[in-house]
């Protein structure tokens, strides 16, 4: 089981990596001035590699997780509040997570209306996602 765990952590951490690099790069697409299409293309696909990266990271993060849930009742039985709480914090990760393939989108569609201030406060939740998620499996508070 500590195996598991362990790459559990691992692909979490790199999976929230790319979580908190993939916002900067529409902090930089929305602040590419008009006609510099080559650095416009450039942070494009960096960022498509980087979202198809992280979202093969997200697989193995979620499956261990949900087999250390299932697999092994972490999280099952009395006082797993903590974990109902968590559970819900990872769909929002989820969310956030498609939310970043239609900003994507909408960015290489070149629809995208959103300003770079926009970006760098949309950049934060994962942030705070995370530091609740972290605090919900080490403490578990209820």
């Amino acid at each position: 089981m500590l195996w598991i765990k362990a790459l559990h952590i691992v692909f979490v951490a790199s999976w929230f990596a790319g979580l908190f690099y993939l916002p900067r790069i529409f902090v930089n697409l929305a602040m590419v001035p008009a006609g510099s299409d080559a650095e416009r293309a450039r942070l494009l696909l960096m960022a498509r590699k980087l979202l198809r990266f992280t979202t093969l990271l997200a697989v193995p993060a979620l499956g261990l997780g949900l087999y250390l849930w299932v697999g092994y009742g972490i999280g099952m039985g009395p006082g797993s509040g903590w974990m109902h709480a968590k559970l819900m914090l990872v769909l929002l990760v989820i969310g956030y997570h498609q939310g970043c393939s239609v900003m994507l989108r909408k960015l290489e569609a070149g629809i995208s209306q959103r300003s770079h201030v926009f970006y760098r406060w949309f950049n934060e939740i994962p942030v705070l996602l995370l530091t609740a998620i972290v605090i919900l499996v080490v403490v578990k508070p209820f």
